[in-house]
């Protein structure tokens, strides 16, 4: 591990987003999405699943006041479900909770996503708006400093004894991250203090010393917020906080197998058997540094391993960096979709087994595709290696954007690569896929992460260090180092290939800029002032010395039509080619194609003659393709259901293909991403 190649995200505030492309997305969330998240918060989106989520922070901050009365008798604990709903759904008890134990997350992740809108667009209004809810959190958090809205209302004598499947330390992470966010946006601590007392309690309850807490959580996400509060606050104590959870995840005696022991004893039940590969869903049947292969939940898994490549820049740990290194091999190599999700089965919301990636039945969750962005990242910033960047990239224009409508007011929580409407309404193995966007969710944590990941998109598109900044996407910004030098990206991905960069310095500058040479482009062009001649190594261009004012680097990333072929092992993939571009993965669509999409088979022979327009799809620009292809004919209705083999009639088509995120913005129909050659 050489510590020289660290790098850190610029802080975005001293990013401006000028992209076509980025800054249409990040508006349609600052004008849509987050009023649109908020009033989803607060139960107010008619035809939508109710959220509770802010009705449990405000029945809990009504029971704190209660506290304070004489004869107050606290609540006991009695197991009230995963999910509780009222008997009335049109009159919920003000006092009692309802929803996802995890409920309490949802209002973090908008905070979070309204911080980093704040950083690029100040908003009076929404920043007041803010402010409101967050007094509201306060007054709900415990005087301990435990803030779970689930236990506060349900019995905090129940707190702690579920950590396997009740969230608490899933919730804090989340408000950890939105604490932190509002923080640096705004300056305002409240927040950031309640987050603080929340991970103080935390660690006077867990950890390595006699008498404390051995577990960990169920659900992660607590250990890269803890890592990104002491990066903030420098405090220690959360450093190895988030590593004892690291450190303590499946190790023997296995702590969620103990928890399940005792609950069976609580309840009369026979205990489990002493096998911890139950709990490989979890990322709990080994130790992390001994894992070889992403299993289990798709989205704890990406966090998990977000966490481990933070602790392993952090400390310094090779052997945590190996880990990582391994699992991202697995993942990038057997269980990747060319959309950049991740999670192939609807059984647990998981990975499969190596080289089962089904497209109808994909899970391909959102919050999956985002865990990945967030383990890409933290990568890059251990070492830039283009590979990184490319599968964040990969995810970022492709999964990540199919989870929103176009519009911002609908969101798909599953992304599968193939759709046909009339199977998902009459297949229960298809029950997961939804061939239209949802309003919202009860379990809503992949509208609101959408969000917090496009506000910080510059987060991801640029690091540095000191003596270097990097560019892994092509993002048009104009931004600031650390160095006082500021620099102008001008880029017209992800539609074309062409991208410059200028220097604007007062005094001679002498550092390095870092290119990334995206791997889709067979055959990259770049050119720097003066002649100075870039090093190339890892799929970045380094182009190091004295900068001047004016200075320009220029890059031409020629955008071929492309046919990408499966691994032979991916079966549901024989025979079939995805359309790609640049870094837009393709799919047909039932509106352009017509139905029965499957007959289609396009001419790999012919791919020269492939068109590349401008279309615009719910007001949003973007390129559409059109390649030569097959249509098969169908014999008559009646003909035989069986009959001797012979080559099917064909007839010249033209198939007319639309970026993969851009897809059911024009009503119910049939999609596919992968088509025949």
């Amino acid at each position: 591990m050489d510590k020289n190649n660290f790098s850190r995200p610029i802080d975005i505030k001293r990013v401006k987003v000028t992209d076509p492309f980025w800054q249409k997305v990040q508006e349609t969330v600052r004008r849509e999405v987050i009023p649109y998240q908020w009033e989803a918060l607060n139960d107010r989106v008619e035809g939508a699943e109710p959220s509770f989520c802010m009705h449990n922070f405000r029945a809990a901050a009504r029971l704190n006041e209660r506290r304070a009365r004489p004869g107050f008798a606290e609540p006991q604990y009695t197991f009230r479900g995963f999910q509780t709903l009222p008997e009335d759904k049109d009159n919920p008890d003000p006092d009692r909770f309802y929803g996802f134990v995890f409920q309490d997350s949802d209002f973090y992740k908008w905070v979070e996503a309204a911080a980093y809108s704040l950083q690029n667009h100040p908003d009076p209004e929404l920043e007041a708006n803010v402010d409101g809810a967050i007094d509201i959190i306060c007054a709900a958090q415990h005087e301990s400093g435990y803030l779970d809205t689930y236990y506060i209302l349900n019995g905090m004598d129940g707190a702690f004894t579920n950590l396997k499947d009740h969230h608490e330390l899933y919730c804090m992470g989340h408000l950890i991250e939105s604490a932190v966010a509002y923080y640096q946006a705004t300056g305002k601590d409240k927040l950031l203090n309640a987050a603080k007392r929340y991970a103080d309690y935390i660690d006077q309850c867990f950890g390595p010393e006699e008498g404390k807490c051995k577990g960990y959580p169920g659900h992660e996400i607590a250990e890269m917020a803890l890592f990104r509060l002491y990066e903030l606050t420098h405090e220690e104590k959360y450093l190895n906080l988030g590593n004892f959870f690291l450190d303590q995840r499946g190790a023997e005696p296995n702590y969620f197998l103990l928890e399940e022991k005792r609950r069976a004893i609580d309840e009369g039940r026979h205990e489990p058997e002493n096998d911890p590969s139950p709990y490989a869903y979890y990322q709990a049947h080994k130790l992390v540094r001994e894992q070889e292969e992403a299993v289990g939940h798709a989205v704890r898994a990406g966090y998990l391993y977000s966490g481990m490549a933070d602790a392993a820049r952090l400390t310094w740990d090779e052997s945590m960096l190996g880990a990582c290194e391994r699992l991202w091999e697995d993942i990038i190599k057997k269980k990747l979709y060319i959309t950049g999700g991740i999670g192939g089965t609807a059984v647990g919301e998981a990975f499969s087994y190596p080289y089962d990636l089904p497209n109808d039945t994909a899970y391909s969750e959102s919050c999956a595709a985002i865990s990945l962005a967030f383990f890409a990242r933290r990568m890059l910033e251990i070492s830039p290696k283009a590979e990184y960047a490319d599968v964040m990239e990969l995810a970022m224009y492709n999964t990540v954007l199919s989870g929103m409508a176009l519009d911002g007011r609908s969101f798909f929580y599953v992304n599968p690569l193939e759709v046909n409407p009339a199977a998902c309404k009459t297949d229960k193995r298809l029950e997961h896929v939804k061939p239209v966007r949802q309003k919202w969710f009860g379990c809503a944590c992949c509208p609101p992460n959408i969000a917090r990941i496009t506000t910080s998109a510059a987060a991801y598109a640029f690091t540095e260090r000191e003596d270097a900044v990097f560019i892994h996407l092509y993002m048009g910004a104009q931004l600031t180092a650390s160095n006082g030098m500021k620099l102008t990206l001008e880029s017209s991905v992800p539609w074309e290939g062409e991208a410059a960069v200028t220097v604007h310095t007062d005094e001679p500058v002498s550092c390095t800029l870092a290119f990334r040479l995206p791997g889709w482009c067979k055959k990259p062009a770049v050119a720097g002032p003066g002649g100075m001649v870039p090093d190339e190594r890892d799929g970045y261009a380094y182009f190091t010395g004295i900068w001047r004012d004016g200075d320009k680097v220029e890059l031409s990333f020629p955008m071929d039509v492309r046919l990408s072929a499966a691994d032979p092992r991916v079966r549901e993939d024989m025979g079939r080619a995805a359309v790609t571009r640049g870094p837009i993965c393709y799919c047909l669509e039932q509106a352009d194609n017509g139905e029965n999409l499957h007959l289609l088979r396009v001419d790999a022979g012919a791919l020269d003659k492939a068109v590349v327009s401008e279309t615009e799809i719910c007001g949003h620009k973007m390129r559409a393709l059109e390649l030569e292809g097959f249509r098969t004919e169908l014999p008559p209705e009646g003909a035989p259901l069986y009959s001797d083999y012979a080559p099917l009639k064909e007839s010249p088509a033209k198939l007319t293909l639309v970026p993969y995120y851009a897809w059911a913005n024009r009503g119910e129909g049939e999609m596919s991403v992968w088509v025949r050659v």
